[in-house]
């Protein structure tokens, strides 16, 4: 009677209180159970709850999986955005390896991580699209998509996706300089794809050249292994083709060794032209050692199905006809269609790349940012803001500039405008008191005091010093980087500042520029050599 006596009273008391209907009591008598509960209109009454709005997540597109994709990807870490990634390549590839997949000192399955198992463990919302982007409409914010042609029955499902923010970040494509026949007859190494098709090639030209039927003359043709371009992934895959034929392949193919060769064409005087002239000259005698044959100032102008066309300079303009097995191309980067039609759209016209700020941002486009090969930093000019500059650091408005005025902007000047302290540096200048004193000449330090026209002299060659990024994977992934953890402090930032003075406008911007720390930079040489410059 106990238990039964209980129960009466609390339903007693949820009919009392219908606020209390979300509550259940359970109550076990002897071994017995019994549930209470109301079944109250919650939302009547003086004490109803109002509903809790939900907060619109912003929507992230990053298109592209590369470096700068990827390393963007791997360090977002805010909750409070949508991300949907489309790109083609549902993986990423460590790109630096691909001449040695070419020759499988490396698996192609050792270089590459599916970009699904990258995402899956984070604490952020990230949708994959196997997908191509075509078209980039900034004013509705869209994107335009089709799947790939093996990932569907027609290749014709376009699609749209809108967008907060765009991360455009598809790299760039081989840049072939419109010569006739490059793209019907040559090989290309920047995706994994290639790097196997390139090693299908060379295995299928040593069977070729070993069939009883021909002759030596078209052995020797067959065999004769062409790589355009002396910049590091060319160096690196001639390199590494010469060790896998006389390490591997003429064990396989005695009868062959004597008929390879490897040559490799390049425009200008030396390879490997942004190393050091030692390390240049040390590239070229290693290879002229190995038997690699380097034709400098060769530039190349029409391939055909047996022969590639050369000019060479300082030779009256004379076309020499190489024949040829398999050729390599591998001479910089061109820009997508996709960018290109994106480009003349906002204005970019004449331009290589997408020009951002020192932000990443799109010229332009507030929501939209690029950044790896497929972009550049637009690095704004000190002169540009000189008059700027001078009002902002001329507190007392007295139409001169003392050396203490302008130290106490200096850090946001160098922080803002990095060819400022690149110009010390260069000059070999202590602080900014040396180089106002060349302006002014013989004074004290203490005492100089400059006007408009004197402040614009001691800047006036600043502007030199201005230097465009490389496009290496090292880069893009720094930029990667950078932009995630924009994006992760946004709102912290909006409240809290943290970049240098806005020297045309009040307050400070958002965050710091942009900079990018050169860690060195190497190009494997064959055998167990490797072209290395490190930074001091």
């Amino acid at each position: 009677m106990n238990g039964l006596s209980l129960f009466k009273r609390a339903s007693r008391a949820f009919d009392d209180y219908p606020t209390l209907a979300k509550l259940i009591v359970v109550c076990t008598v002897s071994g017995g159970g019994y549930v209470a509960y109301a079944d109250a209109n919650s939302t009547s009454g003086a004490h109803a709850i109002a509903p809790v709005p939900e907060i619109r997540k912003k929507k992230v597109v990053v298109v592209g999986t590369g470096w700068a994709g990827t390393s963007f990807l791997k360090k977002l870490n805010n909750p409070s955005y949508d991300v949907q990634v489309i790109s083609p390549r549902n993986y990423f590839a460590f790109t630096p390896l691909l001449p040695s997949v070419t020759c499988g000192t490396v698996e192609a399955r050792s270089i590459v991580e599916p970009i699904r198992s990258i995402v899956r463990k984070k604490g952020v919302n990230v949708s994959y699209c196997e997908a191509e982007c075509f078209k980039i409409d900034a004013d509705n914010k869209k994107v335009y998509c089709r799947p790939n042609p093996d990932s569907s029955m027609n290749g014709k499902e376009e699609f749209a996706v809108d967008y907060d923010y765009l991360v455009i970040a598809m790299g760039a494509r081989p840049n072939t300089f419109n010569t006739p026949g490059v793209e019907e007859h040559c090989n290309f190494l920047k995706e994994v794809e290639d790097a196997q098709r390139i090693r299908r090639s060379v295995i299928d030209s040593f069977e070729k050249a070993s069939l009883p039927t021909l002759s030596d003359e078209e052995r020797k043709r067959i065999l004769h292994f062409v790589v355009v371009g002396g910049g590091p992934t060319g160096v690196e895959f001639a390199a590494e083709l010469h060790d896998f034929v006389n390490d591997d392949l003429v064990k396989l193919y005695p009868a062959a060794k004597d008929f390879v060769q490897i040559t490799l064409l390049e425009a200008a005087d030396h390879i490997l032209n942004m190393f050091d002239k030692r390390i240049t000259d040390f590239a070229e005698k290693k290879f002229h050692r190995d038997g690699i044959d380097v034709k400098l100032g060769s530039m190349v102008v029409k391939v055909s199905d047996k022969e590639i066309s050369t000019k060479v300079r300082g030779n009256g303009g004379e076309i020499n006809a190489i024949p040829y097995g398999m050729v390599v191309w591998s001479t910089g980067i061109g820009t997508h269609p996709v960018i290109r039609n994106f480009m003349q759209q906002i204005g970019q016209t004449n331009r290589r790349a997408l020009a951002t700020d020192e932000w990443l941002r799109v010229e332009g486009c507030n929501s939209i940012y690029a950044l790896g090969d497929c972009a550049t930093i637009n690095q704004r000019k000190v002169m540009e803001d000189i008059a700027a500059i001078f009002k902002k650091a001329d507190k007392d408005n007295s139409g001169t500039l003392t050396v203490k005025e302008f130290q106490e902007v200096i850090d946001d000047i160098c922080e803002r405008y990095p060819q400022v302290e690149l110009h010390l540096k260069s000059k070999k200048m202590r602080d900014i008191a040396d180089l106002l004193k060349m302006a002014k000449g013989d004074v004290a330090k203490e005492a100089i005091e400059l006007n408009i026209e004197e402040f614009k002299k001691a800047l006036s060659e600043v502007d030199s010093q201005m230097k465009n990024l490389p496009a290496t994977a090292q880069v893009a992934a720094q930029q990667g980087t950078y932009l995630a953890n924009c994006f992760n402090r946004m709102e912290e930032a909006e409240k809290n500042p943290e970049g240098p003075i806005r020297f045309r406008e009040e307050g400070r911007h958002r965050f710091r520029p942009f900079r990018y720390k050169h860690f060195g930079q190497f190009a494997p040489l064959g055998g167990e050599q490797t072209a290395a410059q490190l930074p001091w």
